[in-house]
């Protein structure tokens, strides 16, 4: 029999996709004359958002700001934990000014926000997991920006290098389990990260690449239930027997842009 898992109740911050648009290229998912269907991408988002009120977590928004397409991606714009805020330093200059947005929000709900020195993508690349904080690099984050991180939160930090371009974040080849494991895919990781992850996460859920082509580490979990993109079938199958509870939804709108439901979706650890 498989272990029970045990859901922790979270606070997510998220961003209604009001204005998105493929308008840029700034990743190898992304095709400036793809048609995009907005009130499809807005019905996606309210399934997401839906599911997480219904398995009982706490959903905040921030306003969306026109002329900002890929605002609805909440991940990249901060890591909050134990109450901290590291802000974001976008690399590509079309999403910058998204930053000053969620800087608003987060000190408006009464954080403290410390912007980030170098390019720091948030919980896009950084991935707090058994007293650890992963740390993504190679397309976007800065390794600067894990020194920057572990002063901030005070919390050992690994540095791990993405090395293909199709995986630009940390959250699109791994995700978090539980306050323990994670589930990723080897493919997506340098030779020597790939030893780090296997020493630190022996029983860790691995992907293949049809499912990491499907987004489906682009998830969240909440120790039990994890919200997981449909057409990852063969990872879904694997939660499953690990105990885990797939909650499948379908934001292939929003994959147009290359994001998925963790890129939806900031955790606020408070």
């Amino acid at each position: 029999m498989p272990a029970t898992r045990l859901r922790r109740p979270r606070r997510y911050l998220t961003c209604e996709p009001r204005f998105f648009d493929v308008r840029y290229t700034i990743n190898p998912w992304m095709r400036e004359d793809a048609p995009v269907d907005t009130a499809l991408a807005l019905r996606q988002w309210h399934t997401l958002v839906d599911a997480y009120r219904a398995h009982g977590h706490t959903v905040d928004t921030v306003p969306p700001v026109p002329g900002l397409p890929d605002m609805v991606f909440a991940a990249n714009a901060a890591l909050v934990l134990d109450g901290r805020v590291l802000g974001s330093r976008f690399l590509a200059p079309q999403r910058q000014p998204e930053s000053a947005a969620y800087e608003l929000w987060f000190k408006s709900a009464g954080f403290d926000v410390h912007a980030p020195r170098a390019v720091c993508e948030g919980e896009g690349d950084l991935v707090p997991v058994g007293g650890l904080l992963l740390a993504g690099t190679g397309f976007r984050t800065a390794p600067a920006a894990h020194a920057e991180a572990q002063e901030l939160f005070g919390v050992p930090t690994v540095g791990l290098r993405l090395t293909d371009p199709l995986f630009y974040h940390l959250d699109t080849a791994l995700f978090a389990l539980d306050d323990e494991n994670v589930a990723y895919y080897p493919g997506a990781f340098s030779a020597g990260s790939r030893a780090v992850l296997a020493r630190l996460f022996p029983d860790a859920v691995l992907a293949t690449e049809a499912d990491a082509m499907a987004f489906g580490l682009n998830s969240v979990s909440d120790g039990r239930h994890v919200f997981i993109d449909p057409h990852a079938d063969g990872l879904v199958a694997e939660l499953g027997r690990r105990g885990y509870v797939p909650v499948p939804v379908d934001l292939s709108e929003l994959r147009k842009a290359g994001g998925g439901i963790k890129c939806c979706t900031q955790e606020v650890r408070s």
